[in-house]
This record gives structure tokens, C-alpha cells and sequence, in this order.
């Protein structure tokens, strides 16, 4: 239907513009950002009509590639555990060591992972039964919004606990026995961490997790846990056409929402159409693919120079508050566009305890792309980074860095992308400081407290803190750029 309005407005504008042409017809030309548009009494003329259609779909694509991006990270990482990991929805893939989490966006390298999907509308409510202990996580929409938390910040507060996770418009049990929550997605995704100090006592806890179908409550089936293994494997969005592949999949399974109508408008001429196959024309193929380049520099742009208000955390410093998306993914009012686009290109996940105000529990990610003189980190250069005495944290602090195309951990010979306080060998100072170092050459003496970087690649870093004490808060302990060590 979009495809033949358009030749019909186009053979109309060739029309007026025949017509006119004989009768003494107004010809004008306008200079726009797009090149010259010409008009015939006000009528563009067929060429005319193409350019703004084309431009037209181009921009549309470009914020429909950001406005994805939660959605298409749920199905990248949902495709990794079906296609890659042989996992079926419900069973739960550990992933432990750095060549584990090598393909997943920006992960944590000193805690394990288990994570799962599940699909409410096919496989019915969930079970998750939740085991005491140090673990925490959550379960997530497509959106990547959180339904509810689980473990140390989710309402068993780390004392375990049976949680229901039910579909849209599906009926409540009103069973006591769980607590019960709601998704506003069919497909839901399930992530917790354990956070144990001993790597075999987290491993431990996080495989007491049990995921079943509410139906099978009566004889529940065991819990499949798999491990990664020695897999390659990606989760980042792609810069192709594969990216409006993995969005029209995922939206497929749903209804939508109020707030996104907008957005499946938009995507209409683009092929992008809910309860239809995606079928795009040649035309269309070329302004995705095209769309899927500028968006992903577009993507890359807004998280690396965020430009939302509040987004840095000490004046005079190059720190930034890396995740700036509310719950619901609003704020004063507004859908949070950039700062949506910020996080979801370069994270995935989304609960309360990443959201980093609670004293004493979850955690908070602290980012930097820039040393102390305002200018890129370079894996070809080396830095050093003085971590204060007394970081305020409970549990430990971790500082990871990422490569800045791929937004997995960077990949070395040195087989380390992260330094924490809980790194074997680690170098304190007597005052309870410690000295980083980064760059391609490990200083001299810097043994455990150095982390190889790569000549030619850019990066990025966080710097987590697990259970954030009153000095992060107050602003008293205070982190200092990098220096670039000449």
C-alpha cells in the first residue's frame, strides 16, 4: 500500500509538471541539506518527490535503529543461547570465564552469570525459585525493562524466595506461595550474578536457581544449566541488515505497546510491519542497510558523548554516570530517547540494583572514554589510573575495559580485560591506594596491577562499584582521570 501511494505521487508530480510546462507553469528550486529540490507550482517534481521519499525513509530508519536497540540486544543474546549455545528457552547458560563473556556487551569479568529466556505466551507463567545467599539479578521485558528484581536487591532480600512471572492479560493464580509480578512482554529474559568472594561458592548458589513452568509445579523437572564452552560468539547488534531481521522478529510475538505505536508508524514504509513477514524491497533493503551504518556511528556517538543532562559525576572530570535510563525508561515527563540509545548500545540489563542509589547493596558503573587531558583512550598509548585509599564499597570494586566497536572486553595475548580488589597478586599501597596501569607494554614491576591494550583499537572503561558506601554518595572519595604515561 505505502509502496504504490508513493508511485502515484510521483507519476502525479510527472503529470502537473508535463501540464504545466505548456501552460506557463511556476518552476521553482529550493535549496535544502539534502541537495536542490525542484518544485512545478508547488508540486515537486517526480525526481524531487524520490529524493524527499528516500530521505524521508533514511531518517525514519536511523531513529527506528536507535529507538531498537533494547529490543534488538534481547534478541541478539536470546539467538546466541538458542543458535550458538543449544540452549531452549528455560534452560540456563553459565557464563564463568573471559572467553564466556567475551561476546556479551560489556560484561562484569569477576562475577559469573546464568542467565535464560522464556516465552509466557507458548511455555505459560514462570517459576523462578530464588536460593538464599549472595546473588543478585533479574527478570527483564524486551525492553529490557525490569519486572522485578531478584536475590540481594529484589524483594527476598538475598533470604530466597518463589517468584511468578506472568504473561500480558494472563489470569493471577493468587497462589500466596510466590511473589507474583507481571511482564509487559510475551518473551522475558532471566539474569542473575552470584557475588560470593570464593569463585566456587557463587558458581554454587547461582546453580540452586530453578526455572519451570507454573503448570509443572506439582513435579517440577530439574533446571538445565550449560556452560558456554570453547565457543565464538557475539551478542552486539549488527551494522547490517540483519539488525531489522532481528527487530521485526522480536516484535513479532508481541502486541504494541501505547507508547511505541509511534515508532511502528514510522517503520511502515520501511517493510517493517506487525502480523507481516519481512519482505523488503530492493529499495528498502538499500536505505536499511545503509540506515543500520549511520545508526550504529549514530548509537556509538551517543553513548561515547553523551550530551543528557547530569551525566557527569565530579566537576573537571572525564567520569560519567554510564547508566541513565529509569525503570520505565521515562523521565520529568519524557521518553529518555538518548539516554535509552546510550545504555542499550553498549549494555544490556536494566534492574534496580544496577541503578546504583542504594546504600550498602547492588551496584553502580562509573564510564570514561577519555583521559584527564579530554582526548580519546587509545590502546596504542599507555595510561595510569590512581585508585584512592578506602574505595567506598562493601563488596569490591572492578575496573573493565572494553573495546569500543564491539563492546565486549577487550581481547589481548595477556588473556585480562579487568583489575578489581578481589585480583590475585594485586598491589596495595601502604595507604591503602593502588596504582593501574594500561597501555600495550606492561610497566616495570606492575605485574598484577596492568591490563594490556591493544595498538589501533579505541576503549572504553567502567568502573564498578559493588554495594556503593556513603562516601560515593557524598562525594567525598573521589575517582581521578587517567593520565597518559608518556
Amino acid at each position: 500500500m505505502i509502496s504504490t501511494y508513493r508511485q502515484n505521487l510521483i507519476g502525479a508530480a510527472l503529470v502537473f509538471a508535463l501540464a504545466f510546462a505548456t501552460v506557463g507553469a511556476f518552476a521553482q528550486v529550493v535549496d535544502t541539506r539534502i541537495g536542490k529540490i525542484e518544485t512545478v507550482n508547488g508540486f515537486p517534481t517526480a525526481e524531487a518527490a524520490q529524493k524527499l521519499f528516500n530521505e524521508s525513509d533514511f531518517q525514519r530508519a536511523t531513529q527506528a535503529y536507535l529507538w531498537g536497540l533494547p529490543a534488538v540486544g534481547f534478541q541478539g543474546l536470546h539467538l546466541a543461547h538458542l543458535n550458538i549455545f543449544g540452549a531452549k528457552d528455560g534452560e540456563v547458560v553459565l557464563y564463568v570465564t573471559l572467553k564466556d563473556k567475551a561476546g556479551m556487551l560489556t560484561p562484569n569479568l569477576t562475577t559469573i552469570y546464568a542467565m535464560s529466556f522464556w516465552n509466557l505466551e507458548k511455555q505459560g507463567p514462570l517459576v523462578i525459585i530464588v536460593p538464599a545467599g549472595a546473588s543478585a539479578g533479574g527478570v527483564l521485558d524486551i525492553w529490557q525493562r525490569p519486572i522485578t528484581d531478584v536475590g540481594q536487591t529484589g524483594p527476598d532480600k538475598g533470604q530466597g524466595g518463589k517468584f511468578l512471572i506472568l504473561a500480558p492479560g494472563a489470569p493471577d493464580p493468587k497462589n500466596s506461595e510466590f511473589i507474583t509480578v507481571r511482564s509487559k512482554s510475551n518473551q522475558i529474559w532471566f539474569a542473575t550474578r552470584g557475588l560470593g568472594a570464593d569463585p566456587a561458592v557463587a558458581e554454587a548458589t547461582v546453580r540452586k536457581y530453578k526455572l519451570y513452568a507454573y503448570d509443572d509445579r506439582p513435579n517440577p523437572p530439574a533446571t538445565k544449566f550449560i556452560p558456554v564452552g570453547d565457543k565464538t560468539w557475539s551478542s552486539e547488534q549488527p551494522r547490517d541488515l540483519r539488525y531489522w531481521q532481528y527487530l521485526h522478529d522480536v516484535l513479532a510475538l508481541e502486541v504494541p505497546e501505547e507508547r511505541d505505536r509511534f515508532f511502528y508508524g514510522m517503520m511502515l514504509p520501511l517493510g517493517i510491519v506487525q502480523g507481516r513477514p519481512f519482505t523488503p524491497t530492493d529499495s528498502q533493503k538499500k536505505v536499511l542497510t545503509e540506515a543500520a551504518v549511520v545508526g550504529d556511528l549514530l548509537g556509538r556517538l551517543t553513548a561515547y558523548s553523551k550530551r543528557v543532562e547530569g551525566t557527569e559525576v565530579w566537576p573537571d572530570k572525564h567520569w560519567e554516570y554510564a547508566l541513565m535510563v529509569e525503570l520505565d525508561q521515562t523521565y520529568k515527563g519524557y521518553g529518555q530517547i538518548d539516554e535509552r540509545g546510550s545504555w542499550f548500545y553498549e549494555a544490556i540489563g536494566n534492574t534496580v540494583g544496577m541503578q546504583g542509589r542504594t546504600l550498602g547493596f547492588g551496584q553502580l558503573y562509573l564510564e570514561a572514554q577519555k583521559d584527564n587531558t579530554g582526548a580519546w583512550l587509545d590502546g596504542g598509548k599507555s595510561y595510569h589510573l590512581h585508585v584512592p585509599p578506602n574505595p567506598p564499597v562493601e563488596l569490591f570494586w572492578s575496573f573493565t575495559i572494553y573495546d569500543n566497536l564491539t563492546r565486549g572486553p577487550m581481547i589481548t595475548p595477556q588473556g585480562a580485560a579487568d583489575i578489581s580488589s578481589r585480583t590475585k597478586g594485586l598491589e596495595v599501597n601502604a595507604d591503602g591506594s593502588v596504582d593501574l596501569y594500561f597501555g600495550p607494554r606492561k610497566p616495570t614491576g606492575a605485574n598484577a596491577n596492568y591490563v594490556m591494550t591493544m595498538p589501533g583499537k579505541g576503549w572504553f572503561t567502567y568502573f564498578r562499584f559493588y554495594g556503593p558506601k556513603e562516601a560515593y554518595f557524598d562525594k567525598s572519595w573521589q575517582l581521578p582521570d587517567m593520565d597518559e604515561v608518556k
